[in-house]
């Protein structure tokens, strides 16, 4: 494998080199023209290229192409079509034009828009991203060549969450320039946002799965009580993988290394059956549309190994939830990193600027930011003391909180704090220099080097809107500053002035201390920094004035696509939360207590046969569990009973953030209180009669 690896590695792709050797090199050259620089593309260009991706898709077994796209769903979708075109002799041909290749046309009104279009306005279009490589997927329907695209409406609104990452992606490129120029950086292009996002999963067995609703239907276990053993070993973190998990993630690789997905990085996470995958970096949009695939093929392979991939922020309670570390900087076409600090941070005042813009960005916009990862799933994760709390604050580390310290303090920063050389105390073991400064994981935006973490973003989600706010409310900050310096006359003395004055103004936002404490909730309100705690409160803060004005002012979003997005939400909030309360009602009706009737019944029986067999038979351990088990059973059907009429009322209300608002005040707390003595009577009841698998069969039988 290792040896075939270089050869394997991007071959179901359309990349650069795959396009050197097959595109005429004008073809080629006005094609990165349109990639690099954004020029606009030929219609003679696209016929050429769309020509050469059909010969090589159907020399590689394609029959069909789709448009791939990501609508506002969160997850992608596809229309496929063959290459197949009649002649007048009654055969075929396999063609694929330009217009085929630059323009599809999905049915716009059934995907979620929030009211950007009617039922009866069902034109929308797919745009051709020729910034993101097309590829080939082979699965049961054979294999089909897939075109990354944007999806807009009739109208020109965007549809997807595609479009507004390209958008503040030219936005933060635009304001990122026009700053270097004023150091003299003016062979500088173009800046990128360079991300790279690591995803967390859960393993299950597919078989065991498949008798837990609550997995089918909402991706999470909605009851379980815990067994004797959780994480509390820590023996599951980085620890050896099992021989089942082993095989999974070998072909996971080599699919993912096919698509030209760069998965570098594997290993167990901290809860049991919980994994991890990371990749090494890549442009915002193709990181994106990377992620969005590896969601896709785990749980394509999890198929082929009867395992079940569980994507959900949190699918079992009393265990870490899983989330999608976003790791962002910013990267010049001269391959300069603009987040990193070098040896000299103190020294040096471009990096030192470029902080002090990410430190404002986040100050100013952290209720975007939060929005930003908000879904139903992660109001279960956020704020435990396993994941980022809700609260917004950067940890910079020891070495730059030092920095800026000085600069505040003194106006200038002369020294830098160093990691030194670490020695463990073995002389057979070399020592090593170490970081200048500790890493901290209850940071939900943390400072790792050369980028920042943004921790808080949940497993199942794209991560496009995480990264459009960043590059957003970055190139906001970057465009204050530019408007500042360009008309400074002396420009050595604004900037030192300006770093100076913005790390003074938003020095609150940065806490390299400990984000579980309750101290720490306790700080960051005098700080006056939001917590907001759940996704339906999060949710307003997109469609605010403020937000309007800046999405607006960089032509990333206009106020009724912020406005249709808030709209979404709040629909996906509600809808999540009634799937989730009616597969409970169901689950314990049709499941949990007619199993509960059943035990009591061979408990009653058990008790009138012991007395018959020996009259003064001593059955107080069988009629105490039978009283314990009954009066859960009256409390579960009286919860059912709560349960059932708070859903019911909840779907009367009309005004989707009005129904939001009552899902999360009224039902999740019936839910909660249906769940109590479920869980409960799981540890009275004999396994063999429980309807379901445990959380003992489910987290430790893979």
């Amino acid at each position: 494998m290792s040896e075939k690896l270089t050869e394997l590695f991007g071959s179901d792709v359309f990349n650069d080199a795959t396009m050197v050797e097959r595109l005429p090199k004008k073809t080629y050259a006005a094609l990165k023209k349109t990639i690099e620089n954004g020029e606009d593309l030929d219609p003679s260009v696209a016929e050429v290229v769309a020509n050469a991706m059909k010969d090589w898709a159907i020399e590689r077994g394609a029959t069909h192409y789709t448009h791939w796209f990501q609508p506002m769903t969160g997850i992608t979708a596809e229309k496929h079509d063959s290459f197949i075109n009649p002649t007048s002799d009654g055969k075929i041909i396999m063609e694929f034009s330009g217009k085929e290749l630059i323009k599809g046309e999905p049915d716009a009104s059934s995907f979620p828009s929030g009211g950007l279009r009617a039922t009866f306005e069902a034109r929308g279009y797919t745009a051709w991203d020729c910034t993101s490589p097309a590829f080939l997927r082979e699965d049961a329907a054979g294999v089909t060549l897939c075109i990354p695209t944007a999806f807009c409406s009739y109208t020109g609104e965007a549809l997807d969450m595609k479009t507004p990452l390209l958008r503040s992606m030219e936005a933060v490129n635009t304001q990122a320039v026009r700053v270097l120029k004023l150091f003299g950086h003016d062979k500088v292009k173009k800046v990128s946002a360079s991300v790279g996002p690591e995803q967390e999963y859960f393993l299950v067995d597919k078989a065991k799965y498949l008798k837990r609703d609550d997995l089918i239907f909402s991706g999470r276990t909605l009851f379980g009580a815990m067994p004797p053993k959780g994480q509390e070993l820590d023996d599951h973190y980085f620890g050896s993988i099992k021989e089942r998990v082993a095989s999974y993630m070998k072909e996971l690789n080599v699919e993912l290394w096919k698509l030209g997905v760069t998965a570098k990085t594997q290993h167990n996470e901290v809860a049991p059956a919980q994994h991890e995958l990371a990749p090494i970096y890549a442009t915002a949009n193709i990181a994106t549309d990377h992620n969005q695939l590896v969601m896709e093929v785990m749980k394509k392979v999890a198929n082929r190994h009867s395992l079940a991939c569980l994507l959900h922020e949190k699918p079992f309670a009393g265990v870490n939830g899983s989330g999608k570390h976003d790791n962002w900087s910013l990267v010049t076409d001269t391959g300069k990193n603009l987040l990193d600090p070098g040896k000299t941070p103190h020294d040096n005042v471009q990096f030192l600027l470029f902080l002090a813009a990410v430190l404002k960005a986040v100050d100013l916009h952290a209720d975007l930011l939060r929005v930003s990862a908000a879904n139903p799933g992660n109001d279960h994760r956020l704020g435990a003391n396993e994941a980022p709390p809700a609260i917004i604050s950067v940890f910079l580390g020891e070495q730059l909180e030092d920095v800026i310290t000085q600069l505040i303090e003194t106006g200038e920063a002369k020294s830098s704090k160093t990691g030194g050389k670490l020695s463990v105390g073995v002389q057979t073991i070399p020592g090593f220099m170490k970081d200048a400064t500790d890493r901290n994981r209850t940071s939900p935006f943390a400072f790792t080097g050369n980028k920042f973490e943004f921790r808080m973003v949940a497993s199942s989600m794209s991560i496009a809107t995480a990264n459009t706010v960043l590059n957003t409310i970055v190139a906001d900050v970057l465009s204050d500053i530019a408007d500042e310096l360009e008309k400074a006359e002396n420009f050595e003395v604004a900037l030192h002035d300006l770093i100076k004055k913005t790390l003074t103004e938003h020095k609150r936002i940065v806490f390299n201390g400990n984000g579980y404490a309750e101290a720490w909730v306790e700080e960051a309100e005098k700080r006056g920094l939001p917590n907001i705690k759940s996704m339906v409160e999060a949710i307003p803060a997109f469609a605010s004035e403020k937000a309007v004005t800046l999405f607006e002012k960089h032509k990333v979003f206009t106020a009724s696509e912020l406005h249709s997005r808030a709209e979404v939400m709040f629909e996906a909030y509600a809808k999540a939360i009634n799937i989730e309360a009616k597969t409970m009602i169901s689950m314990a009706a049709a499941k949990y207590i007619p199993a509960v009737i059943k035990y009591t019944k061979e408990l009653a029986d058990s008790i009138n046969a012991v007395k018959a067999a020996v009259a003064d038979a001593d059955v107080s351990v069988q009629a105490g569990l039978l009283k314990e088990i009954s009066v859960l059973l009256v409390e579960a059907q009286a919860a059912l009973k709560k349960l059932q009429a708070v859903t019911a009322k909840a779907n009367d209300i009309e005004e989707v953030e009005e129904q939001s608002k009552f899902f999360k005040s009224d039902v999740t707390p019936a839910m909660a209180a249906l769940r109590a003595p479920i869980d409960a009577l799981e540890v009275l009841v004999a396994k063999d009669v429980w309807p379901v698998p445990t959380y003992g069969d489910l987290l430790f039988e893979v």
